[in-house]
């Protein structure tokens, strides 16, 4: 008889349970829990940290920040301490994104995928994950505006795995940023218009 277990089926199990984990849609949680109400309604009605932010309430904000980031890099750490498999963190990784991207909880309409493409790419390559990281805030300081920082992190990702020897990672890099891109494009639109709102700007 042959094994129940193959490795497709492995692979299959750590894409659904990455899925799973990243549908979780902590910032409408955290919305409930600190009584702000709908987040869907508020704002852009995006269920990221950036969105929790317009509520005025930085705390609820910044644990959005860490539980969106977080999901992503435990489903990348958790595929490399149990599967030992790089593909399987890979497949782990873009799960959770797109978990929170397609939450099934929220009938397929979550976020944008920021801060768990940035904990993906930690716990995929910590020196990777800062060059990320570095760049979205650099952008951020300079612009204020939250989608361009997230538009520039994600298009210099594939030359900062050049540059880091990273060279695994440049597919799914690519996945990512086209992901991020098609949810970014109202955003882009309002940038070249003039309109989009800058961090922190209740509305």
């Amino acid at each position: 008889m042959p094994d129940l277990i193959t490795p497709q089926t492995t692979l299959a199990i750590v894409a659904v349970l990455a899925y799973l984990l990243g549908s979780v849609p902590f910032g409408i949680v955290m919305a409930r829990l600190f009584g702000l109400g709908d987040l869907r309604a508020i704002g852009s009605g995006n269920i990221g940290a950036t969105n929790v932010l317009r509520t005025g309430n930085k705390l609820a904000a910044f644990l959005t920040l860490i539980l969106d980031a977080g999901k992503g890099a435990i489903a990348v750490v958790a595929a490399r301490l149990i599967i030992q498999n790089d593909d399987a963190v890979q497949i782990a990784g873009l799960a959770a994104f797109l978990g929170h991207v397609f939450p099934i909880y929220l009938k397929f309409r979550g976020g944008k995928g920021v801060a768990t493409f940035l904990g993906t790419v930690l716990a995929l390559s910590f020196p990777l994950g800062l060059a990320a990281c570095g760049t979205w805030l650099a952008v951020a300081v300079i612009t204020r505006y939250s989608s361009l920082s997230a538009l520039v992190s994600v298009a210099s990702l594939p030359v900062w795995i050049l540059t880091l020897n990273s060279g695994p990672y440049l597919i799914l890099s690519f996945a990512l940023m086209l992901l991020i891109y098609i949810r970014h494009w109202p955003n882009i639109r309002r940038l070249k218009a003039g309109t989009e709102t800058k961090i922190g700007k209740k509305g």
